[in-house]
């Protein structure tokens, strides 16, 4: 009997280790695509100029990688290999964002903060006339707003096309001013538009746009025929007033020195939900932060927004594309989009 007993535990180890051993391969076959994938990315959305010498570099890199680490029964490939990659790790570090390019006039101005006690002054606060989504009026202004009467918060998330990802920014409310609506975006150059791949390795710099309603919600709706949903956000004033300062903060931040926009690090959502933590409860990882066309519903489940209607209910009254259609021209849009929301509670 305990003959048999020692053969079931041999028996029973040796399978443990032999698992153990393929569920190690498998992880180093992966590490191994991970970082050949990365760094022929990372070359071929370098600052090199031409794309075909990219290209060229990049398909280099990766022979090279998959040559050292799989073909080659050289004993020194591996070392060859971490020395190749270290190399690329130093450049890839020296690549560094900046304020001199060539902006799209949407972007081309960086809003600045100044604060004196009760006083926010603005510069740098969009305001385009727009005639189609390309044709406009270049317009930036000034604001000065109080924080004692900055009251309430809004959310907009803007989808572009169906599917788990959309664009999410606030607007700050206050009692006797229009509302700050802020967007936390991507720089694009001229001729540059939107990658997300391209948008993890550098490609573009960082901008907190400040804008007039009418100008950031109404191109979206209007303009780009994207669907807007508004939320009402459950927060104190105070809570309300010190995410401002937090928002003031980063902009005078990116004005004296560039970043990188990043989509899983430093993006529209990841920053919304990281400000967010800092003046109320703290979050868990949550994957809607990454797939934000379901940020909604996370905001839903925590109780930020509006939970006495059903959910599919509460998201049919906050969307505002044909409210924003009707007030497109009227003094009174940013009153106006909101009229018939469903109420918040405290």
């Amino acid at each position: 009997m305990i003959c048999t007993d020692s053969r079931v535990i041999k028996a029973l180890a040796s399978w443990v280790f032999k698992a153990l051993g393929c569920l190690l391969a498998v992880i180093g076959v992966l590490c191994r695509i991970l970082l050949l994938t990365w760094g022929s990315l990372a070359i071929y959305y370098s600052n090199l100029p031409w794309p075909r010498l990219r290209l060229v570099f990049a398909g280099a890199f990766l022979a090279y990688g998959v040559w050292t680490v799989w073909l080659s029964h050289w004993s020194q490939r591996y070392v060859a290999f971490a020395a190749v990659y270290a190399v690329l790790l130093v450049w890839w570090g020296t690549i560094s964002p900046s304020h001199d390019r060539r902006w799209r006039p949407e972007v081309a101005v960086l809003p600045r903060v100044t604060i004196d006690g009760d006083r926010v002054h603005i510069t740098g606060v969009r305001n385009f006339k727009y005639r189609s989504r390309d044709d406009f009026d270049v317009q930036y202004e000034e604001r000065e707003v109080l924080l004692s009467h900055l009251q309430t918060l809004d959310l907009f998330v803007s989808y572009w096309h169906d599917g788990p990802v959309a664009h999410t920014f606030v607007s700050f409310d206050f009692d006797n001013a229009p509302p700050v609506s802020i967007s936390i975006e991507t720089r694009p150059e001229v001729g540059e538009g939107f990658d997300p791949i391209a948008s993890l390795f550098k490609q573009f710099e960082l901008i907190y746009l400040v804008g007039n309603e009418h100008d950031l919600v109404g191109v979206r709706a209007v303009h780009r025929k994207e669907d807007i949903f508004l939320y009402r956000i459950r927060a104190t004033p105070g809570n309300v007033r010190q995410l401002f300062l937090i928002y003031l903060q980063r902009m005078n931040e990116i004005a004296d020195r560039a970043e990188w926009y990043h989509l899983l690090s430093n993006s529209c959502t990841i920053n919304i939900i990281r400000y967010a933590s800092r003046v109320g409860p703290s979050r868990d990882f949550d994957i809607r932060h990454f797939l934000n066309g379901f940020i909604d519903r996370y905001v839903y489940a925590t109780g930020a927004i509006q939970t006495d209607l059903p959910f599919d209910e509460l998201r049919r009254r906050s969307r505002i594309n044909e409210a924003v259609k009707d007030a497109y021209d009227a003094p009174d849009f940013s009153d106006r989009i909101r009229a018939g929301l469903p109420t918040i509670h405290p």
